[in-house]
């Protein structure tokens, strides 16, 4: 009688034990695919999925937000081509490159450069680099600017150290939009000093196509000039 208890209670155990390892052997199967996982687990369409960055990066698991906001920056590199209007100069047209924010690395560090040109009246270029001291998330962030320019006139021409500092709006993640004002000043504490300001919107349209346009002021001792540019931009 005894025996039979031992038996029964041994028998109980044993069921216990098989049931647990049944439940627990597909659950560690099932996590092993994440995609399925999450399909099933949220309930939604796989286009949705498919479609949003946000929930892919979280399927794959819960993400370092903080990280995120210190090292995944909040605008992107841009290479622009573009309609330049020099309305100090009889309105002349010309052409606008521009390549911006190179990044260095996953730092704060990046560079820019550009090149104006009328095609005879007016030219413009140069190459900077910007730090840009706040996490590269924000929605809002500061750089100082140093690097070289040179710019060419009917009444003046100047190059030289180009110095200054810049701050950017960016309205939205991943290049999206953004808005960023700067003003440097070239050979600074030269009787030929120049300094320029620059204000540009930028506006995509598709994941990688940007509208952009950009006005730009020169003010020397000579003469105040200005520019305006319609710019494709294209992010990598």
């Amino acid at each position: 009688m005894l025996f039979e208890k031992v038996k029964s209670k041994f028998k109980a155990v044993y069921i216990v034990i098989t049931l647990t390892i049944s439940c627990i052997i597909p659950e560690t199967v099932y996590s092993q695919t994440p995609d399925s996982s999450a399909e099933n687990s949220l309930d939604l369409p796989p286009e949705i999925i498919n479609n949003s960055p946000v929930l892919q990066k979280w399927m794959k698991g819960v993400p370092d937000v903080l990280e995120d906001i210190n090292h995944d920056p909040s605008f992107r590199t841009r290479v622009g081509i573009g309609y330049a209007e020099f309305p100090s100069t009889e309105h002349d047209g010309g052409l606008h490159i521009s390549v911006d924010d190179i990044f260095i690395g996953r730092t704060g560090l990046t560079i820019s450069g550009d090149y104006e040109t009328s095609f005879g009246k007016r030219d413009a270029g140069g190459v900077n680099l910007q730090y840009y001291v706040l996490p590269l998330g924000y929605y809002v962030n500061v750089a100082p600017v140093l690097g070289y320019r040179s710019i060419s006139t009917n009444n003046y021409s100047e190059d030289g150290v180009n110095i200054g500092g810049k701050i950017i709006f960016p309205l939205s993640r991943s290049g999206a939009a953004d808005i960023s004002v700067s003003h440097t000043f070239i050979s600074p504490g030269d009787d030929d000093e120049v300094g320029v300001t620059n204000v540009s919107f930028g506006y995509a349209v598709t994941k990688q196509i940007r509208l952009a346009t950009e006005i730009e002021k020169q003010n020397s001792r000579v003469k105040k000039d200005s520019q305006f540019s319609l710019m494709l931009e294209w992010m990598p």
